[in-house]
């Protein structure tokens, strides 16, 4: 099974989303990657329900709204009515995580849980059959562009080991500092799904470098 490319929407010209998106829908892509951030769990304020709202209009490939919020609950549903195809929601922001995965999935929505670089696994141990994805944030959340950081690598390995003993099917999402130099890696370790912002809107060929990484 060839890798699965998500790049996220946080690295396109906010200026021209339509064209970027229009972009994604004729590369190798296979899902938007939406980052929302808040200001409050992350230093940083990205965008919100609107300009979800508006990405997908656009996009015809799956939306994955990644909510780097406090309190995630709370919109849930609103994010779901701006398009969203699978949400995740940061552990470290949840304190009944078990319940907050429910309502996604009552919403009819995949859902993934996000762990920052210092979250153990441990954490998702008796949540992998409730699950669809992990997300492991190979560089801390907040803004694009920053260094990936190497014991990801040790990270998934134990995630999908765990995930194999437990006879689960979740897909290991990777965010974060992804590119053409550590994503045969990342897959051989067992990541099923790559991030890739900075790497696929700052490249001169965006599609190109896509299909360099869908491996």
């Amino acid at each position: 099974m060839k890798t699965l490319i998500a790049p996220s929407v946080l690295a396109a010209d906010f200026a021209n989303l339509q064209r970027d998106a229009e972009m994604l829908n004729e590369s190798q892509a296979d899902w938007f990657h939406i980052d929302i951030m808040d200001g409050m769990f992350v230093p940083n304020i990205s965008f919100g329900l609107p300009v979800c709202a508006a990405i997908s209009k656009h996009a015809k490939k799956p939306m994955d709204v990644h909510l780097m919020i406090e309190q995630p609950d709370r919109y849930l549903e609103d994010f779901k009515k701006a398009g969203a195809d699978m949400i995740s929601v940061h552990a470290e922001a949840c304190p009944h995580l078990h319940r907050t995965i429910q309502k996604i999935k009552e919403l009819g929505l995949r859902a993934g849980v996000a762990l920052n670089p210092h979250t153990s696994i441990d954490c998702l141990r008796y949540l992998l059959h409730e699950i669809d994805y992990v997300c492991i944030m190979s560089v801390n959340p907040g803004f694009g562009g920053q260094k990936f950081i190497p014991t990801t690598y040790q990270k998934v390995r134990d995630l999908k080991d765990m995930i194999d003993e437990a006879g689960a099917e979740v897909l290991i999402q990777i965010d974060g500092g992804v590119d053409a130099s550590n994503a045969a890696k990342l897959k051989e370790a067992g990541a099923s799904v790559l991030v890739a912002g900075s790497y696929v809107f700052g490249a001169e060929d965006p599609k190109a470098a896509i299909e360099k990484i869908k491996l």
